[in-house]
């Protein structure tokens, strides 16, 4: 799978308030020139977690321009025409999806919602903090595949194994 142009990912959950927020930001750091990051959801909370953003701040992302928004803004003409799109919560994966121009590569990458978690501020922190290294872990794997080196089939293959990794490696906190 070769390209002229940084590949656009699309990380899709139901709220968009948490995970694919956090995926949309480590994968621009991560991804760099190579990759550009966005997420939706089916069903957008309007907002984004405040755990989320403290996270993010905390970790050195750039949090401005942060939303919560539709999917249905990827398969608007004149969208970004995506490469990959990851599903990082089961209630996204068994939705009905909009038709995505350019049939991107699609896998679920499913991980439990940090926005879920109960407790006091610390324990929620650090549900927030374990989604972040997860997802972490998941994307650092992805932007150092041989993209070039890979067929479509094998490329869908290892866009499967991240997503059923067992997740035991810590990520760096900050950058």
């Amino acid at each position: 799978m070769t390209s002229h142009r940084a590949f656009n990912v699309l990380f899709l959950c139901t709220g968009n308030s948490a995970r694919s927020i956090i995926a949309e930001c480590i994968l621009n750091r991560l991804g760099r020139a190579r990759f550009n990051a966005f997420s939706a959801g089916s069903m957008p909370k309007g907002e984004v977690h405040p755990f989320a953003l403290q996270l993010l701040r905390n970790t050195n992302h750039q949090v401005d321009g942060l939303r919560s928004k539709s999917w249905d803004e990827f398969a608007q003409p004149g969208a970004p025409p995506l490469d990959f799109v990851f599903t990082v919560c089961g209630n996204a994966a068994h939705e009905v999806c909009p038709v995505w121009p350019g049939q991107p590569m699609t896998a679920h990458w499913g991980l439990p919602d940090p926005a879920a978690a109960t407790g006091n501020d610390a324990e929620i922190a650090a549900a927030f903090a374990d989604t972040y290294r997860m997802l972490h872990n998941r994307i650092d794997i992805f932007v150092n595949l041989p993209m070039a080196s890979l067929d479509k089939v094998a490329l869908q293959q290892r866009l499967d194994e991240i997503g059923t990794q067992q997740d035991t490696d810590t990520a760096p906190t900050s950058a």
